[in-house]
């Protein structure tokens, strides 16, 4: 009898794991297109001995931070941030999520600054034409691509077909769904939002850029408990790292502040966090620094371009 249970056992296990093995397979999840702040790495007119090597391979450039949503089950993905590094990131996602099977539903911006709206560009008359892109923005986002060019000539030409979000405002896409949330940063030409994306079993915060921790409202400790994954802003390691600028003036919080606020998590909280949006200048981006064993040692992990987080 026993004999006979162990082998129905092993016939269910052979012939039932391809079952289990594709609902893993096709599991929504979040895709890394790019980890780098607005210019990219290395950033024009820097040759300092960070930059120059990657000036010289251009294996070891890297993009503005954008990642995506991919959903095997429904054929869909989505883009977050249309990058300068629209182009190579558009065509990453193609090898990751074929257009011949996977429909893109939409592109979610976060705000107006450079690296996060402006590869729209590539999107219109002058380069690929699309048709009627879905684009998620807030109100002044919204506005501000209506009314300016050459940004207007996208909606004029229906390349982009605009979608206004609004705060904490879900949008469903069947097991999958996307809602915005304000954060305090330079708001000259739109309100800026982070994202908490959430899967069929798993949730992402992304918070590519915002000022200091202090200056929210939102206790972001208290929000890491209620996620799985918190892509968050690493702009700057630390203070001084732009030599003599004053870094009050541009008021990310710094990875090392970022790190002391979370130092008395569990680990299974920290674990949660992923550096991304990191500064030419910030010594994350090399992967043997000093500074990135730091990180790694006490829990935390560095975005990189590729990884695949499940939902």
């Amino acid at each position: 009898m026993q004999v006979k249970r162990t082998i129905r056992i092993i016939f269910l296990m052979f012939f039932l794991s391809p079952i289990f093995s594709w609902s893993a397979e096709n599991d929504p999840y979040i895709y890394i297109l790019g980890v780098v702040q607005d210019a990219g790495f290395p950033q024009t007119g820097c040759y300092e001995v960070h930059c120059l090597p990657a000036w010289e391979n251009t294996d070891l450039r890297r993009g503005a931070t954008s990642i995506a949503l991919v959903d095997p089950r429904s054929n869909r993905k989505f883009i977050f941030e249309a990058t300068p590094h629209f182009p190579q990131q558009f065509y990453s996602l193609h090898i990751e999520a074929p257009d011949s099977r996977y429909n893109l539903e939409g592109i979610f911006l976060t705000h107006a600054h450079i690296g996060h709206y402006t590869g729209l560009m590539f999107l219109g008359h002058e380069a690929m034409g699309a048709a009627s892109v879905p684009v998620y923005a807030m109100p002044r986002m919204h506005e501000y691509l209506r009314n300016n060019g050459p940004w207007s000539q996208l909606v004029k030409f229906n390349n982009i077909d605009l979608n206004l979000l609004q705060n904490e405002q879900i949008q469903k896409f069947d097991e999958t769904s996307i809602s915005p949330f304000l954060v305090p940063h330079r708001d000259e030409y739109s309100e800026t939002v982070g994202y908490r994306i959430q899967g069929p079993a798993k949730s992402a915060l992304f918070i590519p850029d915002i000022d200091k921790w202090s200056d929210w409202e939102i206790n972001i400790i208290e929000l890491l408990h209620t996620v799985d994954y918190a892509l968050i802003d690493a702009t700057f390691f630390a203070d001084g790292e732009l030599g003599m600028r004053d870094m009050s003036q541009i008021p990310h919080p710094f990875v090392t502040e970022s790190m002391e606020l979370f130092d008395n998590l569990p680990v299974v909280d920290k674990n949660k966090v992923w550096f991304i949006h990191m500064n030419h200048t910030n010594p994350l981006l090399d992967p043997n620094s000093e500074e990135s064993k730091q990180v790694l040692r006490a829990g935390f992990n560095i975005a990189t371009e590729g990884t695949r987080l499940p939902l």
